[in-house]
């Protein structure tokens, strides 16, 4: 899942989703902190803009590069971890699900997580990666500390004690404020989690929506808009030991089901437009009841092998099924060919200062499109209805607003300006996109 060098050209990046792709001056893969300072020096000296690359799983513009590009792939794995405090000092270039096996290890797990375990960890709070659950709040609030490589090569360590205004700005940072080299996440006892998945008519699932989500430690529903019931996921602690799916029942629901079957409608969909609401309301019946119990990580995580494109916002959550319900009326009466599901999931309100969740409890929506179709009239639609609740765009994910629509929906967004002019005064980490969504 991770963006690529190559695709035919050498120098090419090319993204996990395929869609977006650029050609650097240069591709740098230092191999230590040390490495990667020099580096940033080195092009910054050169006048060069810098960013940095994490696994290419964004669907934005953010990692893009006319000139230096750096992977941090090398700087990764558990440095330090305190079990006692639960203080685990990790690579920035640590993909999560390595990180999951190695605080496994240490009989430590993160007390939340999305549903792609394929990011590194730098990437996933950079851009405000959430998993769901009404209590738990994003990624990013579980970092404690962290190690940031700014434009001269000098290292920032920024922690809540020495830097709370900085540390807030760059736990979501776009990689607009310097290279993250280390992360310090605070983490918790390993633990179980018990996973039961229910189809249910999606307006009775909408009318419960506050209830199903205060009821379970983590919540969320996916739904297809030509059909009328949705798929329910709850997931709660359990003391009972994980009991792991065998290998080829996994094998069967995670690629054979998940990924081949809704692969082949996908494409059918794509071939026919027409038959979509037919292959929608299909795939809603093969939506079946399953429960599973097993490590914490094993449990969040699905397997992805499907190619698309996403838009997710994050909105007041009392707003979230009027939203959706909104969504779905728009592509119902414009009969859009979009085949993929609605995805629903909840947070806590955080304090970081460009994350979607600040200082609100909210409900994510996410809207995909298959790859190779039309998604900007859909997602431009969907965006307008986000637009109406003071809607945050996910910012590892498509969305078409700028500094100016976006800076009244942050509270806090001259104090992460400030730490931006503190960090990077002279732009060095800066693109199109960031000067786009955060001004010159």
């Amino acid at each position: 899942m991770a963006g690529r060098r190559g695709g035919g050209s050498a120098g090419e990046w090319v993204n996990w989703a395929g869609d977006q792709s650029c050609r650097p001056a240069e591709i740098a893969l230092p191999a230590s902190r040390d490495e990667l300072a020099e580096t940033i020096a080195r092009a910054a000296a050169a006048g060069r803009k810098i960013s940095v690359a994490g696994s290419g799983h964004s669907f934005t513009e953010a990692a893009m590069s006319e000139g230096t590009m750096i992977t941090v792939e090398s700087l990764r794995g558990v440095l330090d971890a305190d079990r006692c405090s639960g203080l685990v000092r990790v690579g920035a270039g640590t993909v999560l699900a390595d990180l999951n096996e190695e605080l496994a290890a240490l009989g430590l797990a993160m007390e939340n997580l999305g549903d792609i375990d394929r990011q590194t960890l730098a990437g996933a709070i950079s851009t405000g990666t959430h998993g769901t659950g009404a209590r738990l709040r994003n990624m990013s609030a579980q970092v404690e500390g962290l190690e940031l490589v700014l434009a001269d090569g000098s290292v920032r360590h920024l922690t809540a004690a020495t830097h709370p205004e900085l540390l807030r700005a760059a736990r979501v940072g776009l990689g607009a404020l310097g290279a993250i080299a280390a992360v310090t996440i605070r983490c918790v006892p390993a633990f179980t989690l018990s996973r039961v998945d229910s189809p249910r008519p999606r307006d009775e699932v909408f009318s419960a929506f506050d209830e199903l989500a205060a009821a379970n430690d983590h919540f969320e529903l996916f739904t297809f808009p030509y059909a009328d019931n949705a798929l329910v996921l709850e997931r709660n602690r359990s003391e009972e030991p994980p009991r792991p799916r065998r290998r080829a029942a996994a094998y069967l629901n995670d690629v054979v089901l998940e990924n081949w079957g809704l692969g082949v409608l996908s494409a059918t969909g794509k071939a026919f437009p027409d038959r979509i609401p037919a292959l929608s309301r299909l795939a809603g019946r093969f939506a079946s009841g399953s429960h599973m119990i097993d490590r914490s990580d094993r449990v969040f995580v699905n397997d992805r092998r499907i190619r698309f494109t996403e838009m997710e916002y994050g909105i007041p959550r009392e707003h979230g099924p009027e939203a959706a319900r909104r969504v779905i009326e728009w592509v119902r009466e414009n009969r859009y060919p979009v085949f993929f599901p609605i995805e629903m999931r909840v947070a806590a309100g955080d304090d970081a200062s460009l994350s979607p969740s600040y200082e609100r409890d909210t409900a994510y929506v996410a809207v995909h499109q298959y790859r190779g179709m039309e998604w900007r009239p859909y997602f431009e639609a969907v965006e307008a209805i986000m637009d109406s609740y003071g809607g945050r765009p996910h910012w590892g994910k498509r969305h078409f607003q700028t500094a100016a629509t976006l800076a009244p929906r942050y509270p806090a967004w001259a104090g992460f300006q400030a730490a931006r002019d503190e960090l990077d005064p002279g732009r060095a980490f800066s693109n199109e996109y960031a000067e786009r969504v955060l001004g010159p």
